[in-house]
């Protein structure tokens, strides 16, 4: 499922004089949500902005702890650029516990003795004489020739170990100088130091489990960084909605387990095979599934094997009223019917739920496509002589519908692995189970009931009713909208709290619900002082990294060029021009993206 949400749709209910109860509609969300998420907690990391936030950090952890850049690196992605977290270890555990755990091992450097050009001095890793400005020395004091250092380098970058390379001397633990790296690999392979280059700027999201790559195809570049529950929905501003904690599709009120179950159960053909093994058996000759379509039990498969239907022995074709030629069915083992009565069972049971879900999907389809027809309604009855000329309701009744769809659609899945056997089978007792199905069941067909009163209105042809009956339109829909709201804050209230909050085995999040839909995250500006006399400030460009104005991307596995040293970054992030200007950025979920630009 897709979404969309146009500007003029933010501004919820304008009515105000007859919406005296969502005036706090905001306060309300927050005071039921178990887990009250930050009003901007998503934002959208492109090329530039990325250099920028990693070396936010890195400074950070430099300036505290007084390391070297590669050092402050290793330990942010030891910690997964948690830089909380790294603080909290410090203080907790003290800086040598820090670096142990870390594999940092920091040695003052000293300065080796001055040497003629012209000396030569011996490499301990190829044995050889070189001259001494051939040679490099490590923050540890170690040496080797600049040969040695690069083959040693290339190995590592092509092994995939760029993020951390320790120097050769035998258990020696300290990490190589980046610039050393990067100066001695560009001089023979220009390449491969792109490639170190990016794998160390890609190690913010790569490393970060706060950030992650957009999901959408074809890439769009973007990088999405949350700040606060990783279990959310975010969207990006390429369009895509997705949930951040698997990168699927915003899935809501299901767990991230639980949809990438039902997917899996969806796209496959388990439920063919369910199907196979109750309505069919094997032949025992050239065992393909055969089907009985007569009372009597000797069947016949294509191959021309008889075989009995009670026990799936192969027989002899003659038979009597009271026995088959060459068989005997022996006793009848009641395992086999136990096995067929509950895969019908389970079949059945899938069946109800997914034709439920895919029911609300088609009808979230359909009525995706009354946008354009709403739009020609509100066109036709502003244009009349009338003194109703607001019909914002119209618009808000139809967001609305379309958020409660959703929930009410993934409703389905949700409760499939909530009361089955699957996932929570040791979790509750059967009584419980059936109480708390009820009690789900009961929220579910009030939100069913108010979804579909609240299409019917919305479909009404309003635009050739008198100004009486639209007001009485215009009332239930502005009621339905409250209502079904509502219905379903109680409903993930009840999921939240009664359902996986009593869980004792296992734990399953959810996003929490957002009556204004998913929310749309903001570009990243990242501001600070790179001296300490100066003030806070922020450049925005519009011309992008490599000058040509156009947008700045970047893509897994991509180059990345310049990646600028810390002395060299000031503080600069580009703001992207946008069609689309909407208050707070929050987005509805579901709806096709080609109406997003229409918008």
């Amino acid at each position: 499922m897709e979404d969309y949400v146009s500007s003029e749709e933010e501004d919820y209910y304008s009515d105000r004089d007859s919406l005296e109860g969502l005036e706090n509609e905001e306060e309300d969300d927050l005071q039921w949500r178990p887990k009250a998420a930050p009003s901007s907690s998503s934002k959208v990391i492109t090329k530039e902005s990325l250099l920028i936030a990693q070396r936010e950090d890195l400074r950070r952890v430099m300036d505290l702890l007084t390391l070297r850049e590669q050092h402050a690196r290793t330990l942010l992605i030891h910690y997964r650029w948690d830089v909380e977290k790294l603080l909290a270890v410090l203080v907790e555990k003290g800086k040598d516990w820090l670096f142990a755990e870390a594999g940092v091992t920091v040695v003052e450097r000293k300065d080796p003795p001055s040497l003629p050009s012209t000396s030569t001095v011996l490499c301990c890793i190829c044995m050889d004489d070189v001259l001494a400005k051939e040679t490099t020395t490590m923050d540890c004091g170690h040496g080797f020739c600049n040969n040695c250092w690069t083959e040693h380098f290339i190995v590592k970058i092509n092994e995939g170990q760029s993020r951390r390379i320790r120097c050769m001397a035998h258990k020696c633990n300290a990490i190589c100088d980046e610039a050393i790296i990067r100066n001695l690999v560009s001089a023979r392979h220009p390449d491969l130091a792109e490639r170190f280059e990016r794998f160390l700027l890609e190690s913010y999201i790569e490393d970060n489990k706060m950030v992650k790559w957009c999901p959408s195809v074809p890439h769009c570049g973007n990088a999405i960084r949350v700040e606060g529950d990783k279990f959310c929905e975010v969207e990006c501003t390429c369009g895509l909605q997705f949930c951040f904690s698997c990168s699927a599709e915003a899935h809501s009120p299901c767990s991230c387990l639980m949809w990438e179950l039902w997917t899996k159960k969806c796209q496959d053909e388990s439920e063919t095979v369910n199907w196979i093994t109750v309505n069919t058996k094997p032949c025992p000759k050239c065992h393909k599934p055969v089907e009985k379509n007569g009372g009597c039990n000797l069947v016949s498969c294509i191959c021309g094997q008889a075989f009995c239907w009670l026990c799936g022995g192969a027989t002899g074709r003659d038979h009597t009223w009271s026995s088959i030629s060459g068989h005997s069915c022996g006793r009848y083992k009641e395992d086999h019917e136990k096995r067929a009565e509950r895969a019908k069972r389970d079949l059945y049971r899938y069946m109800h739920y997914h034709n439920r879900y895919k029911a609300h999907t088609d009808s979230f389809k359909l009525e995706t496509k009354l946008k354009e027809t709403i739009q020609n309604k509100i066109s036709i009855s502003e244009s009349k002589e009338s003194t109703l000329k607001d019909f914002s309701w119209v618009t808000n009744g139809l967001n609305r519908l379309f958020r409660s769809r959703r929930v009410l659609s993934y409703s389905y899945p949700f409760a499939y692995y909530m009361f089955g056997d699957d996932l929570f089978k040791d979790e509750m007792s059967k009584e419980e189970r059936e109480i708390k199905q009820h009690l789900f069941e009961d929220q579910q067909q009030q939100l069913e009931s108010n979804v579909e009163k609240l299409s019917k209105f919305i479909e009404e042809p309003f635009d050739e009713y008198t100004e009486e009956k639209i007001m009485e339109v215009r009332m239930q829909v502005i009621n339905l909208s409250v209502i079904t709201d509502n219905l379903c804050k109680k409903m993930y209230e009840c999921i939240e709290n009664d359902l996986l909050g009593s869980l004792q085995l296992a734990i399953h999040n959810i996003a929490p619900y957002r009556s204004k839909g998913v929310e749309r995250a903001s570009e990243l500006s990242v501001c600070w002082n790179t001296k300490a006399n100066d003030t806070d400030s922020c450049i925005l460009s519009d011309t992008s990294i490599n000058g040509t104005g156009g947008r700045g991307t970047m893509e897994p596995g991509r180059h990345f060029r310049g990646s600028p040293n810390l002395d060299e970054i000031g503080c600069s992030s580009r703001k992207r021009s946008r069609k689309e200007t909407l208050g707070d950025g929050l987005f509805d979920l579901n709806l096709p993206a080609e109406v997003i630009d229409k918008s």
